[in-house]
């Protein structure tokens, strides 16, 4: 067991339990294998704990016909780093979707000279599936908000020694 969950997986398991979307017996398809975000969430959704234990699928830039998995997947978490990667043709009717992604899309409208975009297409998924995180406001912040919990338990570990 680490001493502290990665922060990004910390997070997700935090949105999943704060609106009651338990794993168990579910399947969940997460996209991306990164050491950050990938592998540890694969951990935690399979774990046999309460608001885990799912069946974990994890897909990759290498893999074969994503959508082989994603269209029969519960809950697809997608940390791939590809723009609206995740489309509606891929995911079946009322699916959860948590998007990981963070990109910059040109935009000439946009002041900033940009727009940010998650790996989910947002505007086609979000009347589709039954929940869906935005980018940004969606695991961003959850994933600040652990790490200043990581922080504050590495620092009462620290004191109570």
């Amino acid at each position: 067991k680490p001493r502290f969950i990665p922060c990004t997986p910390k997070g997700i398991m935090r949105i999943l339990n704060f609106y009651n979307l338990d794993l168990n017996g579910k399947h969940v398809v997460v996209i991306g294998r990164s050491n950050i975000v990938g592998r540890p969430i694969s951990i935690l959704c399979s774990h046999k704990t309460s608001g885990s234990n799912a069946t974990v699928t994890i897909c990759h830039s290498g893999s074969n016909n994503i959508t082989d998995f994603t269209i029969k997947a519960d809950v697809i978490i997608v940390a791939l780093g590809v723009p609206n990667y995740l489309k509606k043709n891929m995911v079946k009717n009322n699916a959860v979707i948590i998007d990981v992604g963070i990109n910059r899309i040109d935009s000439e409208v946009n002041k900033k000279g940009y727009n940010l975009v998650g790996d989910a297409d947002f505007n086609n998924l979000s009347s589709y599936v039954s929940a869906i995180t935005p980018v940004p406001g969606g695991v961003g912040p959850m994933t600040i908000a652990m790490l200043v919990e990581n922080t504050i338990e590495a620092a009462e570990t620290s004191l109570s020694k």
